[in-house]
């Protein structure tokens, strides 16, 4: 559903100096000198890691041992105690920089403390263990009956198969994975909170934390508000569902919580497959169309915004479909983008098929691919050459997926017949349980788990105890079966073995995303916010590229209170799903709520 944006920032060689003036010409020596020596590394580093996600070929270790050479020598260099040493001895006298060069020096040392070479063995064995979970779990056989089925199949079931006993069995398959995965996953807690430690923080959420300048609690505080700020749409929408699922399933008595493999999606993260909408159903149209077709109708989003057309590399490079029947390999099927050397190669991998989640899933991913174009400019360092923070990325994704599917864009595009009619609420709830759902996932199940995980030192003996219990607490979802400590669910999803201890991203980035897209429809197109089409304003897109260019180097927080007038809040997202609560509370008029108003 969601982008994992590439764990390296990988760099372009070209001189870090910019237009504004340097008040330390020997940090800015050291700075240049740096980034000379880390794009050789970072984008070898990048080439063997994508070769590892596009071609996975069990029992070839090829791709693994140029994984972990390119690894352990971006983590020596990065890592090295002379550039610690340089880097904290200019930080010493942060009056003698400017913000650029303090905000370089800083980022030096953020990359330094995920490799210190001061534990150089313990960094070694963290690439190597990385990697090979990275491997296991992309490489997995998922199989129903005997019969290896794609992560696309297992998907594709859970939203269509009607029948309770075959989707508990898609439903189990689909954590088979987790398994295999569960000692790798103790393996890399120890190892990553020692990677870290050497270098002052307590444990590896922590580190992750800090790249927004937070504490842990200040992260966890943070989230939990926006959870509690959602919590009454929630529940109306559990409770909805709950009543909803049961006739589907032709279940006499309503569960008081919802049995994970009644739900679309194999976390229960987004219900949205729940709801057709009369006029707004899109796969009737899509399927008809190719997989080609739904990523280049992206880009020409794109373009009429004022965008330039992707780079031919980016064709030419990227792994875009699911690999071929009968193919001797296997892919990564999450989406992703890649920005591989900050300058020109962009690619995107994706398993892309006629379809209206891949639809809105290439714009998203696309999202990413502009902001990565944009940002790479002589203006901003390569070192900053990322998202104001790391939920800008997402945001900036999601609000063009967003745009993607609102009723005059389709109609503009000609997706959907012009003034087709169709049913607003109901459009309205299949946002929601998009939108919504997810908050409970991103912002409480998922960071609570990590944080259990990497902070509190959950005991091994009761990972899959804890998941179901965030699970059950934050989302109102319980495992259909008895899961004992012999399953690790929590590690059947991607993030937590490669992206990990940050997927509060996606949470934050759905509170951006409103705050930018309730802007945009006010302020630049005098719209509903319900009811928009982006489709060729350049206003907007001076909008947009006016937030991507700049990149990490300017404050997150400044750039939202500049471009939106306000900090961070919730209520544009509450704001816009407002006319579907009236609506939930009379279809759940005389229904019983099992979820807890609070946590």
């Amino acid at each position: 559903m969601k982008n994992v944006v590439f764990l390296f920032a990988v760099l372009v060689i070209i001189s870090c100096n910019t237009s504004k003036p340097v008040n330390n010409a020997e940090a800015q020596a050291f700075i240049d000198a740096y980034t000379a020596d880390y794009v050789k590394l970072s984008t070898a580093s990048a080439e063997a890691q994508w070769a590892a996600n596009t071609r996975i070929v069990e029992g070839d270790t090829t791709n693994a041992k140029l994984v972990e050479s390119t690894g352990e020598a971006y983590a020596v260099f990065t890592g090295s105690k002379e550039n610690i040493e340089k880097a904290q001895g200019f930080l010493k006298d942060r009056t003698s920089l400017n913000d650029l060069q303090e905000k370089q020096l800083d980022k030096i040392l953020y990359f330094a403390a995920n490799n210190p070479q001061t534990v150089a063995d313990v960094v070694k064995e963290r690439i190597k263990a990385e990697n090979a979970q990275t491997e296991k779990l992309f490489g997995f056989d998922f199989q129903v009956d005997g019969k290896s089925v794609s992560a696309n199949e297992i998907d594709n079931a859970l939203k269509d198969e009607t029948d309770l006993a075959k989707r508990l069995k898609i439903w189990e398959a689909s954590k088979e994975v987790g398994i295999g995965l569960k000692p790798g996953l103790l393996n890399l807690r120890r190892l990553r909170n020692e990677t870290v430690q050497a270098l002052g923080y307590k444990n590896y959420f922590d580190y992750q934390v800090s790249d927004y300048g937070m504490s842990t609690g200040e992260m966890m505080d943070l989230i939990q508000k926006i959870n509690l700020e959602l919590r009454p749409l929630y529940r109306e929408l559990h409770t909805y569902a709950r009543y909803e699922l049961a006739k589907k399933y032709n279940v006499k008595e309503v569960p008081e919580y919802l049995p994970a493999h009644w739900l679309p999606n194999r976390w229960g993260q987004d219900w949205s497959s729940m709801v057709t909408v009369k006029g707004m159903n899109l796969d009737s149209v899509l399927k008809t169309k190719s997989a080609e077709y739904i990523v280049k109708d992206g880009e020409d989003f794109y373009k009429s915004l004022g965008f330039n057309a992707l780079p031919a590399s980016f064709w030419q490079k990227s792994s875009l479909y699911p690999a071929p029947a009968g193919a001797n390999y296997k892919k990564n099927n999450h989406a992703s983008a890649w920005h591989m050397d900050l300058n020109a190669d962009v690619r995107s991998l994706m398993s892309v098929e006629p379809n209206a989640e891949w639809y809105e899933t290439a714009n998203h991913e696309l999202g990413h691919i502009y902001y990565y174009m944009s940002y790479t400019n002589k203006d901003v360092p390569p070192l900053l050459r990322k998202g104001a923070n790391r939920a800008y990325h997402e945001a900036m994704g999601s609000l063009m997926g967003l745009a993607s599917v609102q009723k005059p864009f389709l109609e503009n595009k000609g997706i959907i017949p012009a003034g087709a009619q169709s049913d607003d609420i109901q459009a309205l709830l299949k946002e929601a349980l998009n939108y919504a759902v997810f908050i409970p996932f991103s912002a409480g199940t998922m960071p609570e788990f990590e944080k259990a995980l990497y902070a509190d030192n959950l005991p091994a003996d009761q990972i899959n105890a804890k998941w179901w219990e965030l699970a059950k607490k934050y989302q109102g979802i319980v495992p259909p079966t008895v899961r004992g400590e012999n399953f690790a669910d929590a590690a059947s999803k991607t993030h937590i073995n490669n992206d990990a201890a940050q997927y509060y991203d996606y949470a934050l980035s759905f509170v951006i995303l409103f705050q930018l897209h309730d802007h945009i429809a006010k302020k630049i197109l005098k719209e509903d916010p319900r009811a928009t089409n982006y489709y060729g304003n350049k206003e907007v897109g001076k909008f947009l590229k006016e937030i991507m260019t700049p990149g990490a180097s300017k404050d997150w927080k400044a750039v939202l209170r500049d471009k939106t007038g306000s900090d961070l809040s919730a209520k544009p997202m509450l704001d816009y799903f407002e006319p579907l609560m009236k609506w939930l509370k009379d279809q759940n008029n005389g229904r019983t709520y099992t979820l807890a108003e609070r946590f």
